[in-house]
């Protein structure tokens, strides 16, 4: 489905870099924002007074998604580094088409056993993301069309969400059929950004000058990666895993804390916290394209990740001490948390292949830094429904906030200090 000498794409190439980027960016942002009505809508149900194993049963459809997520991202370490460009397209709508055939089945499968079905949605739908992505990275602008792309997993999740609520809500839909009917919706929306993402050309030879030169990566290639990397990947990968589990949580019992802050029945609520800090986000992130030098647009990247744990420390504060309304609270929250969460997507491993001049696929990292984070999630949430009490989600989502926040900004200082050594300096190529 790649056509990278048709008509639209040799158009492309030559075109204004702004109509360039602005097309990039309306294809990927539609492309991962159609995929989440086929992943989260599902979770605007409460699925109340259903119960398995002394478990609720929203608990067990989320936990059954999760795991397929999470191995999915263990797949998608091999898929997304080794699959050939040229395939990713056709790929990204068999993936979703699996996904939504499972919605069908999870539909008339009798509860509790059709929690098998939200495991087969997950798992093909975690490998998506990078491939929407193998299209955007290696290109000058890459920090501004990977920001449009992240907008799409802020603000879509929160828009499904107020779609699949109001399907129950206003038309009656059974909360069951709900997540299909939402993912019909959305199909040929759907078509057509994944037929736009399809023509967009390969980065040109500026861009591999600027940045480096992008190619899939095997096993060996992977392994060699790491080995040189590792010290620096693996602290990358701790706050990745916290970021992981406090957005999670956030987003998957968004619900149940909206409820327990006192907002009821408002589907629109979680399409308007979303959009406020998709604004902000993409605004922070936007800035880091303007910075030609990747050492330092790197480094920078360390700085942005330690103003979100400052803002996720501000925003648990201003909320225990009763300063902050549940909207604003949920809003400055969502982006502390994904200030840093977007800059892995958009800056931290795009520059670092940058500045260290490496050839390969950023999705190799992202893959690897989902995986390990999604299994960081699916600990916590087995710790903590075995412990057999009955959940407040404001209250846990407040406690592990705090937590990240503290504790990765220690690790973000010493990340920063042993970069600032061993990234080598550029010559000739200003901030």
């Amino acid at each position: 489905m790649t056509m990278s000498n048709s008509p639209v794409s040799r158009r492309l190439n030559s075109i204004n870099p702004t109509l360039f980027s602005a097309y990039c960016i309306i294809a990927a942002f539609g492309t991962y924002f159609c995929m989440y009505a086929f992943r989260k809508p599902f979770t605007a149900a409460t699925y109340e007074g259903i119960t398995w194993l002394g478990i609720g049963f929203k608990t067990i459809l989320i936990s059954s998604q999760v795991a397929g997520y999470t191995i999915s991202k263990f797949i998608g370490i091999r898929v997304v580094s080794e699959l050939p460009t040229r395939y990713c397209a056709i790929s990204i709508l068999a993936l979703i088409g699996i996904a939504e055939a499972a919605l069908l089945m999870f539909a008339i499968t009798p509860a509790p056993w059709s929690f098998i079905w939200l495991f087969v949605n997950g798992l093909p739908l975690g490998m998506v993301f990078g491939l929407v992505l193998r299209f955007l990275e290696g290109r000058e602008v890459t920090e501004a069309l990977s920001a449009g792309l992240c907008a799409s997993f802020i603000v879509s999740s929160g828009f499904v969400k107020s779609v699949g609520s109001s399907l129950i809500v206003d038309y009656g839909v059974s909360p069951v059929w709900m997540p299909f009917l939402t993912g019909l919706i959305f199909i040929i929306p759907l078509l057509i950004c994944v037929w736009m993402l399809s023509q967009i050309p390969p980065p040109s030879e500026a861009d591999q000058k600027s940045r480096s030169k992008r190619t899939t990566m095997d096993s060996s290639q992977r392994k060699a990666f790491f080995r040189r990397h590792k010290f620096g990947i693996i602290c990358l990968l701790i706050i990745y895993v916290f970021l992981t589990i406090v957005r999670s949580l956030r987003d998957d019992f968004a619900v149940e804390i909206w409820q327990e802050l006192g907002v009821h029945d408002t589907p629109d609520v979680f399409a308007k916290s979303e959009f406020w800090v998709m604004l902000g986000v993409i605004l922070v992130m936007g800035m880091t394209i303007v910075i030609r030098n990747n050492r330092t647009a790197f480094l920078s990247s360390m700085g942005l990740l330690g103003v979100g744990f400052v803002i996720m420390i501000l925003s648990v504060a201003g909320q225990l001490m009763g300063w902050l309304s549940p909207m604003a609270f949920m809003v400055l929250l969502g982006l502390g948390m994904y200030i840093p969460y977007v800059a892995y997507h958009t800056t931290v491993f795009e520059r670092m292949f940058a500045a260290f001049k490496e050839t390969g696929t950023i999705g190799y990292l992202m893959y690897l830094a989902d995986a390990v984070g999604y299994l960081g999630y699916v600990g916590v949430m087995v710790f903590r429904y075995t412990t057999g009490s009955q959940i407040n989600f404001l209250g846990l989502l407040v406690g592990i906030s705090i937590s990240v926040a503290v504790l990765s900004t220690v690790v973000t200082i010493v990340l920063g200090l042993y970069y600032a050594k061993a990234i080598p300096r550029e010559k000739g190529i200003s901030t």
